[in-house]
């Protein structure tokens, strides 16, 4: 194959996973889609699985949360989401109606931006996600830019009403459309301009403010080291090279509002510069990537690449397969929960299936003072929330006092794990590590639970612990693309 064709078919398998992402799809599926050589989906499947973008469940397919980065660059290298984005929460709150920002993708408007309003009747649209251009008000502002305003009364959807107006870049031009959008429940089209107008007037002349005053593009640090030579070693023939360079070019064209040259591609990446052209160049062919200038910039189709669909996974969803590995490897029950209130509530659980087992499903709720979990859920929490918890014994061995309770978290905080031994019911012996979003603040909790007859204290920490602690990390990684799965402050 050549390397550019090589990129082109990976896209296309990838494109034909993402265009039915709920439908459980198999490698031969992919091979009557895209016409393909099964050795060639095989091939571009192993790839994607090890750059961590698939991931494989039995003999299915599945979208993996990094994926997630394609388009997050896009939405990096453009700009929009972080100068826009705020103002167009600010709007939606005023205004108590939802909120979205859009830009021309073809025929189509693709959403870069949506800001919500949680009701019965709600829009359901997902960043990523596309509508016709002549059937929505952000797809006629942007045909027709001149006009002051565009209005959707149910073009799209019987009781869909929008109002939407241009935002236009220091050269004149229309780049994105800030829409109004409610229901006819709440407002009539005409109801809605006079309610949202000189609101969305004001608003789209701050972003256009934010746009001309906006820094400079720079130049990304260089110095990225080329991980597929390492890949390509280990995994031979199965592994696409090429395939896997071009996706790291394609990030790297985000890395930065403006985009890049081939130069600063070059030093992004750590690859030859020939090879960072062929790889713009197969980007350019398929639609994702576009010339402006010397510098090369994504476009909105890589939003297509699964990431509306990733967006909206639950906290379960994403960490139910890891959950399933670590439970192969220790040959023991996993779970993870969050706090709500003094008790912890598990969110995600894959149990082992043996004579004797620890029969809890999701949903259940303990007290996190006698749970594993629930220790490093509390070592989160300030001092004064721990010293509002008063243990009642549960067993003969459950911690007895509210000293004894901050004894135990502290040790937690300390050892960065929890082993909680027959506290909350006798014959129950558990580990837990914390799960930490982007900024250190401790969002979940992961453990292993076993009888006291199958592993001791001991053995737990011995064997079980390690394996714990890569699978808090994997979760932690996907959560970083996920932010949106992640419990607030005070879990659920």
């Amino acid at each position: 194959m050549e390397p550019a064709g090589t990129v082109e078919r990976g896209l296309a398998v990838l494109r034909a996973l993402c265009a039915e992402p709920r439908r459980r799809t198999r490698a031969t599926d992919l091979v009557r889609t895209t016409g393909l050589a099964r050795s060639t989906v095989d091939r571009v499947l192993a790839t994607f699985v090890h750059l961590g973008h698939l991931r494989i469940d039995d003999r299915d397919v599945l979208l993996a949360p990094r994926l997630m980065e394609l388009g997050e660059a896009y939405l990096n290298g453009s700009g929009l989401p972080r100068l826009l984005g705020p103002h167009a929460r600010r709007l939606a709150d005023e205004l108590d109606e939802s909120v979205s920002l859009a830009v021309p993708d073809g025929a189509d408007i693709r959403f870069i931006g949506q800001f919500t309003r949680r009701r019965t009747l709600s829009v359901a649209f997902r960043v990523g996600d596309t509508l016709p251009a002549d059937r929505c008000a952000a797809g006629l502002i942007l045909r027709d830019p001149s006009a002051p305003w565009a209005e959707d009364d149910q073009l799209v959807e019987p009781g869909l009403v929008a109002i939407a107006m241009p935002v236009r870049d220091p050269g004149g031009r229309a780049v994105c459309a800030l829409s109004a959008v409610s229901h006819t429940s709440r407002h009539t089209a005409a109801g809605l301009r006079e309610h949202v107008l000189p609101r969305l007037r004001e608003t789209a002349a701050a972003m256009e403010t934010a746009l001309r005053t906006a820094p400079a593009p720079q130049s990304p640090p260089a110095a990225f080291h080329d991980a597929s030579r390492a890949a390509k070693a280990e995994l031979g023939t199965e592994y696409l090279q090429s395939l896997a360079r071009a996706l790291a070019v394609l990030v790297a064209l985000g890395s930065a509002p403006g985009g890049l040259t081939l130069a600063d591609a070059a030093r992004a990446t750590g690859l030859p510069r020939a090879t960072v052209r062929r790889a713009v160049q197969a980007l350019e062919r398929t639609g994702y990537a576009a010339a402006d200038g010397t510098r090369f910039v994504l476009l909105p189709r890589v939003l297509e690449l699964g990431y509306a669909h990733l967006s909206e996974l639950s906290l379960q969803q994403i960490a139910q397969p890891h959950l399933a590995d670590l439970v192969a490897r220790v040959r023991e029950s996993a779970s993870l929960a969050v706090l709500s209130g003094d008790d912890v509530v598990y969110v995600a659980r894959v149990p082992t299936v043996g004579i004797m087992s620890v029969d809890i499903t999701v949903g259940t709720r303990f007290p996190a003072y006698a749970t594993s979990m629930g220790r490093v859920l509390l070592a989160g929490l300030p001092g004064e929330r721990l010293a509002a918890i008063t243990p009642r014994p549960l067993t003969s061995r459950t911690v007895a006092s509210a000293g004894e309770l901050a004894a135990a978290v502290r040790q937690a905080a300390r050892d960065g794990y929890a082993l909680v031994d027959q506290e909350l019911e006798e014959g129950v012996r558990s580990i837990a590590v914390p799960v930490r979003d982007g900024t250190g603040r401790t969002v979940a909790a992961v453990n292993v639970a076993t009888h006291a007859g199958r592993a001791t204290p001991a053995g737990l920490v011995d064997r079980v612990l390690p394996e714990l602690r890569r699978t808090a990390a994997r979760i932690e990684a996907d959560l970083r693309h996920v932010p949106a799965a992640l419990p607030g402050p005070e879990g659920v």
